[in-house]
């Protein structure tokens, strides 16, 4: 798994801040493939400098650079809304979350930073919520609250904003799956001013960007990525409060859940959960005392097991016809790096300039965990 960068002061010239926000958002340029370009190339600056020649050695043409002009717009936005970046390896952005697989390079904060850096839980669920389940949602994220705690959610409509709500006086963080300033649902526009006047929105999206259902996925990696633990109100056994419960599971994030009415369709997922082991929650004590006391809880398929004794590297240099190998073995289900480094025999560092072209061509793609797999369209 890839570290994230060592914490240090951002006195990051502006022309380094402008190439960092240029080369994430530049064509296939996720957060993993992000931080190998800043591994081997040392700064933005001179990844981006390298990074049509790395397209070009794949065969891909007319790839798309993020322009200096476009991050200047985005970056002229940004002063405009007052939103700050915190790029990822900087006091200022959130710690817990850089320790995600897959943190995003940089966010978008508006707000009070500081709530960033305090001990959070997350408090989701579902949108057409019932009255009992935003009863139990203000009860638990108040106290949570008067404990101490910062409340995280997605600033959904039902849990989500019930939960802000009543966390407003102790500080709660909103993350964005749109821009920073982009205030979805409309019917939030009170809440989200009351959150402004002490309270922290986050995003990666760029300033503007109005969310697509693509984009809460990724929302919701943040979320959890934030937080010690997810205690999930009212979720649906397919609904975007699982796909979080999960995602909390990969990033090693306690997972809790309160129970419903068996007949209530909005209960199923949160009941599932409890009888496959998280933590039964019926107040902000419960939560407290599940974080104290982390549960066992596994919702991923079973894998096969790892060859406890795999064969050494042949080789420490990428070979020309690497990446065409590494692509051969790569299927549609996701697998871990180091994994296909032992399938291959080569290390890590050669297969890793081998996916940086795959990913940057567009026929890999990142999962979460630290997994890659075929892209959609590959």
């Amino acid at each position: 798994m890839l570290k994230p960068p060592e914490p240090t002061a951002d006195d990051a010239p502006a022309t380094e801040r402008l190439a960092w926000l240029c080369l994430a958002r530049s064509r296939n340029v996720g957060s993993m493939t992000f931080r190998r370009l800043i591994a081997r190339y040392g700064t933005a600056a001179r990844a981006l400098d390298a990074l049509p020649g790395i397209v070009t050695r794949t065969g891909a043409n007319a790839y798309q650079l993020c322009s200096a002009r476009q991050g200047e717009e985005e970056m002229e936005r940004a002063v405009a809304a007052g939103a700050r970046m915190l790029r990822l390896g900087t006091p200022e952005y959130p710690p817990r979350l850089a320790d995600i697989p897959d943190p995003p390079p940089f966010l978008w904060a508006l707000g009070d930073i500081q709530l960033a850096h305090r001990p959070a839980v997350a408090v989701i669920g579902a949108r057409n919520a019932s009255s009992l389940g935003l009863r139990m949602a203000r009860l638990i994220a108040g106290d949570l609250g008067a404990a101490g705690m910062v409340v995280a959610s997605g600033f959904a409509r039902g849990i989500d904003a019930a939960a802000h709500g009543a966390a407003l006086s102790n500080g709660t963080i909103a993350a964005m799956a749109g821009g920073v300033e982009v205030i979805y649902p409309e019917e939030n526009a009170a809440l989200a001013a009351k959150i402004l006047e002490g309270g922290l929105f986050l995003s990666e999206a760029p300033m503007g960007m109005r969310p697509l259902a693509r984009h809460f996925p990724r929302r919701n990696r943040i979320v959890s990525g934030l937080s010690a633990g997810v205690v999930l109100i009212e979720a649906a056994a397919r609904s975007g409060s699982l796909i979080t419960a999960r995602m909390a599971l990969e990033q090693g994030r306690e997972v809790m859940a309160v129970p419903g009415a068996p007949l209530d369709p909005r209960a199923e997922g949160c009941n599932t959960l409890i009888r496959q082991g998280a933590a039964l929650i019926r107040s902000a004590d419960d939560v407290i005392e599940a974080l104290e006391a982390p549960r066992a809880l596994n919702l991923r398929e079973v894998t096969e097991p790892y060859d406890l004794n795999p064969p050494e590297p042949a080789n420490t240099e990428a070979s020309p016809d690497l990446a065409e190998r590494a692509l051969a073995l790569i299927g549609p289900a996701a697998i871990e790096v180091d994994a296909l480094a032992r399938d291959l025999a080569v290390s890590s560092a050669a297969l890793s300039t081998a996916l940086l072209e795959l990913e940057l061509e567009g026929l890999i793609e990142q999962r979460p965990g630290g997994l890659i797999a075929l892209s959609a369209g590959g």
